[in-house]
């Protein structure tokens, strides 16, 4: 297993345990995260806001995580299966009753 998956890896074991620190030790100062509604936000304090923003809304899960990367271990990309609930409404969508969810989801890292 290379550096790079294992640094991976070790970000979804810290998200699954809801550890926001250990999520936020694995990127950069620079990180920039396009949002899955389309905003880009830039810096971990912006990060940092959205995973708070995160844990309020939404109780989730990653389960079934496959990671790659490439042969120079700069790029990286992760499949897994979404399970949640969404706990509180956010803002622009809909009112939160507990709806549980589960789907497909992928990230890329560089």
């Amino acid at each position: 297993m290379t550096d790079t998956v294992k640094l991976v890896r070790r970000y979804y074991d810290a998200f699954n345990a809801k550890n926001w620190d250990g999520m936020l030790d694995c990127v950069a100062d620079d990180i920039r995260h396009d949002v899955n509604e389309g905003d880009r936000r830039g810096g971990k304090a912006a990060f940092r806001e959205f995973l708070a923003q995160m844990n309020r809304c939404y109780d989730e899960r990653l389960e079934d995580i496959v990671v790659m990367a490439d042969d120079t271990g700069t790029r990286a990309a992760a499949e897994f299966m979404v399970h949640g609930r969404y706990l509180k409404a956010d803002p622009g969508l809909p009112e939160a009753r507990g709806q549980a969810y589960i789907c497909r989801s992928g990230l890329f890292w560089t």
